[in-house]
């Protein structure tokens, strides 16, 4: 199973590449919303951890920009966010997220996500 990570903090993409990577996932990550599209470009992930607050394209666009093109429609995007409004997670609902997951977050709560994905997986988990 691959991830994409998409965060302009260090520490949270270090962090989250370390916990999936134990896990035995493939792990890529991006800072910006550009490199990000890129990456779901070439990388075809099978799950993607977005923050909002990017440098370049945020989140709102990079997600909103993925669910126009078909073989992305049903990608897991998962928000990954300081922002706690009300607003911003009906905005982010709104672009097509899967779910909308505020800092700071549990990371066994990721961990169990991409666990319970990587079981529907027809190759199962990785």
């Amino acid at each position: 199973m691959k991830i994409l990570v998409v965060d302009d903090e260090p520490h949270i993409t270090h962090m989250l590449r370390v916990l999936f990577q134990k896990r035995g996932y493939q792990v890529a990550v991006a800072d910006n919303g550009e490199t990000a599209l890129d990456l779901v470009h070439r990388e075809q992930p099978d799950v993607m951890f977005l923050d909002l607050n990017l440098p370049g394209k945020n989140g709102f666009q990079v997600c909103e920009e993925l669910r126009q093109v078909p073989q992305f429609q049903n990608l897991p995007i998962f928000i990954l966010t300081a922002q706690g409004q009300d607003l911003d997670r009906e905005r982010g609902m709104a672009v097509g997220a899967t779910d909308y997951i505020t800092k700071p977050f549990s990371p066994r709560h990721l961990a169990d996500l991409v666990q319970e994905l990587a079981e529907r997986l027809p190759s199962g988990p990785a």
